[in-house]
């Protein structure tokens, strides 16, 4: 009869790490108990007989225990914790719910405290560069624009001096508001029902616009008054079929300030702290506020 043979199954990967090592230890080798009480205790500089006649066995037992040929009696866990000066969840490696510190955060402590001062230091650096750079990616991206209440630009006649009138605004950017230079109020309700009066609309300026056309909505500069209309090529057109259509025959300057892309939100307006938090995070950003 042929004799049998047998694969030997792969030693499943262990959930436990040599502290000093970082490997993974094999815990049919090797209780983590047993990895624990050397680690701590040369992490004090104690030799085998101190921590021995401290927990009343034989330096043999200490050997045996962290070689992993024997586990120490549960009696005398308490000692080697006081020895080792140590808990019985860090002898377990298992997190202390009565600590807000978890195992792996005690690790890191542990190691931090075997660095030299200068060491020390470059962890320190590298923590508050992170620290910064985790808050400048948590912090929503605020953008500036400029405000017109209403008549935006009322006695001037040119429409290149149209931004010098503005007040800065800050608002959360998003795919809509990049694409705007200014914000201005709608006055009226020749634009209902989909521009309402009281309504925030944001308008890119006409120097990145180009032409409108037909069907857009643009905001106009007619007379030194300003309006939000459709583009037609015959004129001016409002939603509100009650108001007429402005004929370009009809008026001597008629300037387009620029596209209207669309409404902002007052939910969309950056709230104070946002913006100077963002604007510490972003010192090339220009939302500083006095």
């Amino acid at each position: 009869m042929p004799r049998r043979t047998f694969e030997r199954k792969a030693e499943p990967r262990s959930n436990v790490v040599d502290l000093r090592t970082g490997e993974p230890v094999s815990t049919a080798s090797k209780p983590v108990i047993c990895e624990r009480i050397r680690y701590y205790r040369e992490q004090l500089r104690m030799e085998q007989k101190a921590l021995a006649a401290m927990v009343g066995v034989t330096p043999n037992a200490v050997t045996n225990w962290e070689s992993g040929r024997v586990r120490p009696d549960v009696n005398l866990l308490p000692n080697i914790c006081d020895a080792l000066h140590i808990t019985l969840y860090q002898l377990y490696a298992l997190d202390d719910p009565t600590l807000k510190l978890t195992a792996s955060e005690g690790y890191l402590i542990e190691d931090y405290r075997l660095l030299s001062p200068g060491h020390r230091m470059a962890v320190r650096s590298l923590t508050q560069t992170l620290l910064q750079v985790q808050e400048a990616e948590r912090c929503r991206e605020i953008q500036k624009l400029l405000y017109f209440e209403r008549q935006l630009a009322a006695g001037v006649g040119d429409p290149t001096e149209f931004e010098d009138d503005g007040i800065p605004i800050y608002v959360y950017a998003d795919s809509l508001t990049r694409q705007a230079d200014f914000v201005f109020t709608v006055n009226g309700d020749s634009m209902e029902p989909d521009y309402v009066d009281g309504c925030m609309v944001l308008v890119k300026r006409i120097d990145d616009t180009g032409d409108l056309e037909p069907g857009d909505v643009g905001a106009f500069m007619i007379d030194n008054e300003t309006f939000i209309k459709e583009y037609q090529p015959d004129g001016l057109h409002s939603y509100n079929p009650a108001y007429p259509v402005m004929r370009f025959a009809e008026y001597e300057n008629v300037y387009l300030i620029g596209h209207v892309v669309g409404i902002l939100n007052k939910s969309d307006i950056a709230q104070e702290d946002d913006v100077e938090k963002y604007s510490k995070l972003h010192p090339e950003f220009e939302g500083v506020t006095e």
